[in-house]
């Protein structure tokens, strides 16, 4: 069951709130929150609900172990048996394929394709759960000793099949003892009515212009094209995964969490440093906690440091997926954050924050071709593209392929207007008018409507991040 869908809408997200609500026990609104959310995963995979089950069973029973033994050895024991089972788990339904294709390139073999259908969100929740038991055993959070809180905070149905990736130290308290206000409860709406809005009215819109146009050869749609598919696809991507962390986010409220933001304007960033601190905050720092202060962070020599990045970004990229194109991707940034702590650093270079910005967002764009394009035979000629390789591109193209249209136009152009701050520093100025908020409410409330109504017409609804 995806956000963007009539199920959700209508049946799943009423029905549960006001059993939720009349709940008049903590424990019963846990019981009912891992319950709700079970159906909730099991409404589209049946059987990987199961999974998931497992994974709670294991790492309660790993917390538990960790918290109660007093023997190093066997704490230690006992964390590298959940990761080893949790990543083991990630590695067989998400890379088996991917091995399979690459001992046969590589040994000219023919093995056969497993075709192991991938469990919605398992990269998300698998590290969710890693954050848990390595958390107990490092004494950063308290054990869980009640199976059904536990369950609650890994199955909550907000952020369980895309994230943001919430740490049990963050919602521990809130899972024990939480409270709804009639703030909250409002902020928490009108969130989830934007991420809605920017899912459907804007990501999906880009969607289409982006596929429409990639599904043909680089040299069909020349420069204009090429550019209007990788700037229409860094569009998509941001409101995509940041609409869906405004649900979650939003939807946490209504319930009485208070998650943790996952995006800040990334793309008014002006170096890829600073971009990565805006970018999927989430996963960021998963991999700075977890990954990269671990191996010594930058405490280290220049070589090690260099290794340590290095090896961050190769799990970054392979996170995202399985296809070389996505550690390409990883590889890029990797690549980039060197040059700029290094290069940059050691000739004192500062760039006029306007140059920093184009610079900013060309890298940025260029990169999501990289994660776009799986094939990677055409991702130099769609870079060739973008300088003029194949010509200007013609209108002719854009007209055959439907894209020339004014609700793309719109979609484009509020896009781009929708990733810059601009609505937070018109709402910090007139925020406390009692008409502005009117009016303001009023907007979302429409574009809610009219993105209903999208969601009804079958409009083009992918959901990106749902593949990791």
């Amino acid at each position: 069951m995806v956000f963007a869908s009539l199920e959700f809408l209508f049946l799943f997200l009423p029905v549960f709130i006001a059993a939720y609500f009349l709940m008049p026990k903590k424990p019963l609104k846990n019981a009912l929150l891992f319950c709700g959310s079970v159906i909730f995963y099991a409404w589209g995979e049946p059987i990987y609900v199961l999974l998931i089950i497992f994974s709670m069973i294991l790492n309660y029973v790993s917390g538990i172990f960790i918290a109660s033994s007093k023997s190093i050895f066997t704490k230690k024991l006992a964390l590298l048996l959940s990761i080893t089972i949790n990543l083991g788990i990630i590695g067989y339904f998400k890379y088996t394929d991917f091995i399979i294709d690459n001992i046969n390139n590589i040994f000219n073999l023919n093995i056969a394709h497993k075709n192991i259908p991938l469990p919605i969100g398992i990269s998300f929740f698998t590290f969710q759960i890693l954050t848990y038991v390595i958390d107990v055993y490092k004494n950063n959070a308290k054990v869980q000793k009640n199976p059904v809180y536990l369950g609650a905070y890994i199955f909550a149905f907000p952020q369980l099949i895309a994230g943001p990736i919430v740490r049990y130290q963050t919602v521990a308290e809130e899972i024990v003892d939480r409270k709804v206000t009639l703030t909250d409860f409002n902020y928490g709406l009108k969130r989830f009515m934007i991420g809605f809005s920017k899912k459907v009215l804007i990501a999906n819109n880009m969607g289409f212009i982006v596929d429409s146009i990639l599904e043909h050869d680089p040299s069909s749609y020349g420069a204009v094209g090429g550019w209007l598919a990788a700037i229409g696809y860094t569009l998509q991507l941001y409101f995509d995964f940041s609409g869906y962390s405004d649900m979650a986010i939003g939807l946490g409220r209504i319930l009485g969490f208070h998650y943790l933001e996952n995006f800040n304007y990334p793309y008014i960033a002006k170096s890829i440093t600073d971009f990565w601190r805006r970018w999927h905050i989430s996963l960021s720092s998963f991999f700075r906690d977890y990954v990269y202060i671990p191996l010594g962070g930058n405490r280290v020599k220049t070589f090690r440091w260099i290794l340590n990045i290095f090896i961050v970004w190769f799990l970054t990229g392979l996170w995202h997926g399985a296809s070389w194109n996505f550690v390409l991707w990883g590889l890029y940034y990797c690549i980039l954050l060197l040059i700029e702590k290094l290069l940059f650093k050691k000739l004192n270079l500062k760039l006029p924050a306007f140059i920093s910005h184009i610079y900013t967002l060309f890298f940025i764009i260029v990169g999501c071709i990289l994660f776009r394009q799986e094939n990677l035979k055409l991702i130099p000629k769609m870079i060739y593209g973008l300088f003029g390789g194949y010509g200007s591109g013609s209108y002719n193209f854009l007209l055959y392929v439907q894209v020339v249209h004014v609700k793309y136009l719109i979609a484009l152009i509020a896009g781009i207007f929708a990733s810059t701050p601009i609505v937070k520093v018109i709402q910090k100025r007139f925020g406390n008018s009692r008409t502005f908020s009117v009016i303001s409410d009023i907007v979302i409330i429409a574009l809610f409507i009219f993105s209903i109504g999208f969601v009804v017409s079958g409009s083009y609804n992918p959901f990106i991040y749902f593949k990791f």
